[in-house]
């Protein structure tokens, strides 16, 4: 039994992920045998291999063969250490991993931005709520539990880092990028939940990265298309945006990602973005933070740092900084030419080389790619979207949905005998499951699609009225329109109204509150949202969330009833 027990504990560190902790000769086998194969494969690469580790070029699945082409003499002939799945599908990801694999002289590092599951970039896959939908649950354990399962479908498909979680602060709802991509602008809420998801996904041996570096969160620009200005001081920035990345790095999360920002309380010069400056990366990051594992920039294709330097000069500034890894360079060939002649230049020098490779490379180790075996592709799609998502999901969203207002207790609905009801949906999106599900507990009239100028007086024949606003895309953090709001504000100036927003909490930012009776967050136009809600509305479900950033005065963040 003891000897199942050691094994068992082995086996355990083997694969877990330690790339925040330096590798130090000691007597502990495992960490002999890890320095053992970084060393001896570094000691195999040419110079200009071991530059190419640095880069992880981006790839899909659902493009043509001279795509799949370029990628595969990218491998062959310049050696890159990584690659970066944007959209296509599972099977044919898995097919093009094992061939990219069987290519590269030195196994490759494979990532993908899924923040919210594979489904973000893959079809055929299974998709968790957005990030915002589980700052409102008060149970970090279900945030755990989504990090483990996605973790289980990365490493189903051979993925070995996820770029994820995003741990950006959203205090500014006008944000275009950011959004429901956060946990929310409590930074305790970020934090803990970032930390529970981080572990979660590494229990299962995937790597993490937090991002975006030093905090995305209060901008109202995107950097995929210009460099967005952070303005705040070096104190604020210290106790509010790196609030969640300091709590992260002291529990091992294996990567982070630095954003393409401009800030000038932290960078002197003007315009320099924060993935390329010194300070920030290095200064700050790895020595006055102490953060020791894998440093990777955002995508050097985005505007906010590819409008500074020409591509290859990009990817030296950026190396230069003190990142480790080069995602979506616009150029590798040029890129590797222009590092490896600053190399022979002695502008970079071994030890800086040897620093980020030899970290690259124990991620490799650490992922068992000294390892590799091909990716099995029997049964992929069926286990990637068995069952348990479905009951996940159930459980997270019926955690997350957010009760603001009850008066009279008008929710659950408990449908007196001569009680007339209808139902009005507005926004793009579907509510047909929602109505449905309501149908199968009451009696209630739909009456979307009256003229607006009909509507009113139409109504005068209910007592109730539920509202439904269906956001088509969750995404979204814009605020119910004008014309919306003033439906709903009218109806309830007459009506007893239940407003159930099947969107972010921003949507109710301009809502008159005072004679609406009842009001739900169910945060997404899910056909899974809309049955939970409805089970809410009638009785059968409590909602239990809270909200993950503030609406207004009175709705402030970590509210809920």
């Amino acid at each position: 039994m003891k000897k199942v027990l050691i094994v068992g504990v082995l086996a355990f560190l083997l694969v877990g992920i330690s790339c925040n902790s330096p590798s130090k000769k000691n007597n502990n086998n495992i960490y002999d045998a890890k320095e053992h194969w970084v060393d001896s494969v570094y000691s195999s690469l040419s110079t200009k291999e071991k530059v190419a580790q640095l880069f992880m070029v981006a790839t899909y699945s659902n493009r043509d063969k001279k795509h799949t082409d370029s990628i595969q003499k990218l491998i062959k002939s310049h050696g890159i250490g990584g690659l970066i799945f944007f959209q296509g599908g599972p099977v044919r990801q898995a097919k093009l991993t094992n061939t990219y694999q069987s290519l590269s002289k030195v196994p490759l590092l494979i990532g993908i931005d899924g923040e919210w599951g594979l489904n973000m970039r893959l079809d055929s896959t299974s998709r968790f709520p957005y990030n915002m939908t589980l700052g409102a649950i008060k149970n970090d354990s279900l945030i755990y539990r989504i990090g483990t399962q996605i973790g289980k479908h990365c490493k189903r498909l051979g993925i070995h880092i996820n770029f994820a979680p995003v741990v950006d602060i959203n205090t500014n709802p006008k944000n275009p990028i950011i959004g429901v991509r956060s946990f929310g602008e409590d930074k305790e809420n970020v934090a803990n939940k970032a930390i529970a998801f981080t572990q979660g996904m590494q229990s299962e041996g995937v790597m993490a990265c937090a991002k975006h570096f030093p905090g995305h969160g209060d901008t109202d620009q995107d950097s995929h298309k210009i460099l967005p200005t952070v303005s705040f001081s070096t104190q604020r920035i210290d106790s509010v945006e790196l609030y969640p990345f300091k709590k992260l790095f002291k529990k091992n999360v294996a990567g982070v990602m630095v954003a393409h920002l401009n800030v000038p309380s932290l960078e002197p010069l003007a315009g320099v973005p924060s993935s390329l400056s010194y300070t920030i990366v290095t200064d700050i990051l790895k020595e006055k933070l102490n953060y020791k594992g894998l440093i990777f920039t955002d995508a050097l294709n985005m505007k906010g740092a590819a409008n500074y330097k020409d591509p290859g000069d990009i990817d030296l500034a950026a190396f230069k900084a003190g990142n480790d890894v080069l995602l979506f360079t616009e150029n590798a060939p040029k890129a590797i030419s222009k590092i490896l002649e600053a190399y022979n230049n002695k502008d970079i020098t071994a030890e800086r080389l040897a620093h980020s490779v030899k970290k690259i490379l124990g991620a490799k180790y650490d992922t068992n790619l000294n390892k590799f075996k091909p990716i099995n592709i029997t049964n992929i799609v069926e286990d990637l979207n068995d069952n348990s998502n479905t009951l996940l999901n159930e459980k997270a969203f019926s955690n997350a949905i957010t009760m603001l207002k009850n008066s009279n207790h008008v929710l659950p609905i408990r449908k007196a005998k001569n009680e007339k009801i209808a139902y009005v949906k507005l926004g793009e999106g579907t509510y047909h499951v929602f109505l449905g599900a309501l149908q199968s507990g009451m009696q209630i009239q739909d009456v979307t699609g009256v003229p607006q100028e009909k509507l009113l007086n139409e109504l005068r024949k209910y007592d109730k009225v539920i509202i439904g606003y269906h956001q088509s895309n969750s995404r979204l953090t814009k605020a119910i329109s004008k014309q919306d709001q003033a439906i709903i504000e009218t109806i309830a100036k007459e009506k007893t109204v239940i407003l159930n927003v099947f969107a972010s909490q921003y949507s109710l930012k301009n809502i008159a509150f005072e004679n609406i009776e009842g009001v739900l967050v169910s945060f997404e136009n899910s056909e899974l949202t809309q049955k939970i809600s409805a089970q809410m509305v009638l009785g059968e479900k409590q909602a239990m969330g809270k909200l993950p950033a503030s609406i207004n005065s009175d709705y402030p963040v970590n509210y809920g009833i």
